[in-house]
């Protein structure tokens, strides 16, 4: 199966759909510059005209510094879906994140004015293991998607589901991206539903230097020990070896994390340091130096206690071994409260890993058994994706896993 001819069918379907109905961009940009008035401008700001390349041996979003906001869509196949319909729905998304990712509109957009500022938009696609199941695929499935093994300290809700399908777009400009989102969602709509949308975010691009650390809404810095972009390290934590057609991609665990930040705030500021094992101020490791100092979990105090406490979250969330290594991204979320509540605050955790079993579960294992954290965050949303690797110019998301 080749790119070409399948986009070009795409590109014939939507001009002759919009043409039909009068309202393609095309014609709504004709029609402005007809009656003399100036069309969309691109944007000359710092940050909006900033573009990450859609294209590459993998997909942006993953080892792309965080943008500001970052939404993650689940979706699942409409019923009775076939190997054919996921090509088209490949099709149509392939198309849509190219141009958007570029700072052009989508075929027939029908608000080609906010596609101009492309503010670092990545569009990035996961599998669910029952989109494999669904199709028919099972024999292609990495063997280490699934779902996690059962912690004790997890209260799922239903409505954060693991889903078929998931778009995780993030941007600079939240325009852009909720422009994006509406773009591809609707245009998914003969294949796939939203089954949930979690909206994230960390500081806002030019508040901090860049490759600043940033904070969670606990306060703490986080991400710290992450492998650093274009390193071996970050290679062989995040990078996936196999099957043939997944070779570059990687698999995600997200986890929405609700916080009790009620009674975290009665604590004091050095009972938040122990509970984390890290400083308010700076990040550093409560036994010294700086934020990148690393940990020194064998110092004790003069009573012969770890500085680092045994149930610290650093020290249980530090890889024991390099195989444990992972790429760790957090997103805050802040949705309107509950009847009776002040807040709904937490965090959208996702984690980048080669092999979720090797590398992801002994460490939520240890965090799940003993974490001091634990009293004040509950996982109430788990889910797990294979990322496949970047798209080549001229072809589609999947092509070498659905073609023949």
């Amino acid at each position: 199966m080749t790119g070409s001819p399948a986009r070009l069918s795409r590109r014939q379907a939507l001009a002759v759909g919009a043409a039909l109905v009068g309202g393609t961009a095309a014609g709504a940009a004709m029609a402005t510059a007809a009656a003399g008035e100036p069309g969309p401008v691109p944007s000359t700001s710092t940050f909006g005209a900033d573009v990450v390349a859609f294209h590459g041996d993998h997909q942006a979003g993953v080892d792309t510094p965080q943008q500001a906001h970052t939404w993650f869509v689940g979706l699942d196949l409409r019923p009775g879906s076939s190997r054919e319909d996921a090509v088209r729905l490949m099709r149509i998304w392939t198309d849509d994140a190219e141009r958007l990712t570029g700072g052009a509109p989508a075929l027939a957009d029908h608000a080609a004015q906010l596609a101009v500022s492309p503010a670092r938009l990545t569009v990035t696609l996961g599998l669910g293991e029952r989109f494999f199941d669904r199709l028919g695929l099972e024999r292609r499935r990495p063997a280490s998607l699934g779902p996690l093994p059962d912690l004790a300290i997890d209260r799922l809700e239903e409505r954060w589901r693991q889903t078929d399908l998931l778009l995780q777009v993030g941007a600079d400009d939240l325009v852009t991206l909720s422009h994006a989102v509406r773009v591809l969602t609707r245009d998914a709509t003969s294949h796939a539903t939203v089954v949930w949308v979690q909206r994230g975010f960390v500081p806002a691009r030019g508040s901090a230097p860049d490759g600043t650390t940033p904070r969670n809404l606990l306060g703490q810095v986080d991400g710290t020990e992450n492998p650093r972009p274009g390193t071996e390290d970050l290679s062989a934590a995040v990078w996936a070896e196999g099957p043939d057609w997944f070779r570059g991609g990687t698999m995600l665990v997200l986890r929405r994390i609700r916080m009790d930040l009620d009674s975290w705030e009665r604590l004091s500021r050095s009972g938040r340091e122990f509970a984390v094992g890290r400083t308010l101020a700076d990040g550093a490791p409560l036994t010294g130096g700086t934020e990148r100092t690393p940990l020194d979990l064998s110092a004790t105090d003069p009573l012969g206690f770890p500085v680092i406490s045994e149930n610290a979250h650093v020290r249980l969330a530090h890889a024991q071994t390099p195989a444990e290594r992972m790429l760790r991204r957090g997103y805050s979320y802040d949705d309107s409260p509950g009847a009776g509540t002040i807040s709904d605050v937490g965090l959208l955790f996702a984690a980048y890993v080669a092999d979720i079993e090797r590398q992801f579960v002994p460490v939520q294992r240890r965090l799940a058994d003993g974490d001091l954290l634990n009293r004040w965050t509950t996982p109430v949303g788990s889910a797990t994706y294979a990322i496949p690797p970047g798209v080549r110019p001229g072809h589609l998301w999947c092509e070498d896993l659905l073609g023949p």
